[in-house]
């Protein structure tokens, strides 16, 4: 054989295996006809008890039919989304999208691919009395006689353990459920114009790629003229389904807050992990990565994951807003600032921040600006009351902050000219935001409209965040030595009741007493 007919052999694509093939080759997996025959018989009976309904279902019923009734007519489509590949055959965990968990009331890392359909009927002859009848549909567990059972390891139940069967979800959730194959119909049908009887879809766009191309295909499909069809403009209309579901969740139900609470509670935790981990982290070359992994494992031992990246940035780092790196030592004599966050199995997470000293004692210096931020956190607690203006809080802050960077002279003007919209010379040190809301996400209700969220008025049922600071970094001239490499922010949850807000994370201590008194504690 000459060379030329081994290189056309090598190249042959007859002879070639499949990319989407590939990766099943590590596992040598037999295929049979005996192996095949043997894995389907003598597996135990799966029972055929159903669950009792959760307490999450009638809450997300509500949901539901709220969102129902803003959108009558229209078929809106919800998808969970997909599994995310972390690094060729290997996904991340799974995490549905909030929107889906928030009408659907799942949370943990169940059915990637899922998709919730509310149907529209008739005005007011729908669920709980609304315009949509409402179906789950997801890819029913395999049957132990089903070669999926054994040979698909993203979905197999003898790779990733048992799932719910589409009767089980049903008893669960009190949500009809169907089978992943009828999607395609269930979305698709009857879609059209309605001026001509057809039926239009909204969709949450961006969560899976499979269903914004099938709503896509279908509109173009359905159009009296596809190619003058204006997606941009479906778009729109698609964004506000997602605006909708977004401001939604503005206010919390009872089970929400519930949720809140078992978040806070494991965060609380977590920082009395950290403070214990401290000894070990100060000895450690990468002890930010000590820190971080101290509360990482109090997230998964008691919740789902971590609701976001933990920051946990000590000395200059805390000057950082978004520092995860967290590859930094960590120093007697410094400040460290962790802004972590334990999230619940039902998704909804806690978002806490606090700036200990690493010694246990404030220097006289970091006592200073400590206080400033702790004065801020307050006077914005004060302001956060039903009937305010969700900005109000943020103001409020500033009003200290700007006062004290007055006095201190660092400001080139006046506190009330760095405070007037031309001004703003005071964000060199608090460039973000005072507040943000909290659920789900941990910055949630993010497409609400400014008219529903910074303008929109507190409301009994609110969840957010207080979180005043102030980053002084070492490389900044413009203030004096002692200050620089010092970065303080304090952040709390909050619940507005009737009564003014409730401090959900009042438990981990505030003021620089009860912060030295409870880290001294801890260490004894």
């Amino acid at each position: 054989m000459n060379q030329t007919e081994q290189n056309s052999t090598h190249t042959d694509p007859s002879n070639e295996q499949p990319l989407e093939e590939r990766v099943n080759n590590r596992s040598q997996r037999p295929d049979s006809e005996a192996f095949r025959s043997f894995m389907a018989a003598n597996w135990a009976s799966a029972g055929t008890e159903l669950p009792a309904r959760d307490a999450v279902a009638d809450h997300a019923a509500r949901r539901r039919r709220s969102i129902s009734m803003q959108f009558p007519n229209e078929r809106l489509v919800i998808p969970a989304g997909p599994l995310k590949v972390r690094s060729n055959d290997c996904d991340y965990r799974f995490r549905p999208h909030s929107a889906f968990a928030h009408l659907t009331g799942l949370g943990v890392d169940h059915e990637p691919d899922a998709v919730l359909v509310l149907d529209p009927v008739a005005e007011g002859t729908g669920d709980d009395g609304g315009n949509h009848a409402a179906t789950l549909y997801f890819r029913p567990m395999a049957g132990r006689d089903s070669q999926a059972f054994y040979a698909d390891s993203r979905s197999g139940e003898f790779w990733i353990g048992r799932r719910p069967t589409l009767p089980e979800f049903q008893a669960q959730l009190g949500l009809p459920t169907a089978d992943l194959i009828e999607l395609e119909v269930a979305v698709t049908k009857n879609v059209g114009e309605p001026s001509v009887g057809g039926t239009s879809i909204r969709l949450v766009r961006k969560v899976d790629e499979n269903i914004d191309a099938l709503v896509d295909t279908a509109r173009y499909n359905t159009a009296a003229n596809p190619d003058a069809l204006d997606f941009s403009a479906l778009d729109a209309l698609d964004a506000k389904l997602s605006e909708a579901l977004s401001e939604l969740r503005l206010i919390k139900d009872e089970w929400e807050i519930e949720q809140m609470q078992v978040a806070v509670a494991a965060t609380v935790k977590g920082f009395e992990d950290i403070v214990q981990a401290l000894p070990r982290a100060i000895t450690h070359q990468r002890g930010e990565r000590v820190v971080e992994g101290t509360f990482f494992a109090r997230a998964r031992e008691e919740g789902n994951e971590l609701g976001y990246d933990t920051i946990a940035a000590a000395g200059n780092n805390a000057t950082v807003l978004h520092w995860n790196r967290n590859t930094g030592t960590v120093n007697a004599g410094e400040l460290l600032l962790v802004d972590a966050g334990v999230e619940a199995d039902s998704l909804y997470t806690a978002d806490i921040t606090r700036t200990l000293p690493v010694n246990g004692t404030f220097s006289p210096v970091q006592r200073r600006i400590y206080q400033a931020v702790l004065d801020a956190a307050d006077a914005a607690f004060a302001v956060a009351v039903p009937g305010r203006k969700f900005r109000d809080v943020h103001a409020a802050a500033m009003e200290v902050l700007a006062d004290r960077l007055a006095a201190w002279g660092l400001l080139p003007v006046p506190a009330q000219e760095a405070l007037s919209p031309a001004g703003q010379q005071h964000r060199r040190w608090m460039p973000h935001g005072t507040s943000h809301h909290l659920g789900l996400d941990v910055h949630d209700c993010a497409q609400a409209r400014a008219e529903m969220y910074l303008d929109g008025i507190i409301t009994e049922g609110m969840v957010f965040t207080i979180e005043p600071g102030l980053y002084f970094k070492a490389e900044d001239l413009a203030i004096p030595e002692e200050f620089r490499g010092i970065g303080v922010r304090i952040e709390d949850d909050v619940l507005i009741t009737a009564d003014g807000p409730v401090n959900l994370s009042a438990a981990l201590p505030r003021t620089i007493e009860d912060i030295e008194s409870w880290m001294a504690g801890l260490a004894s």
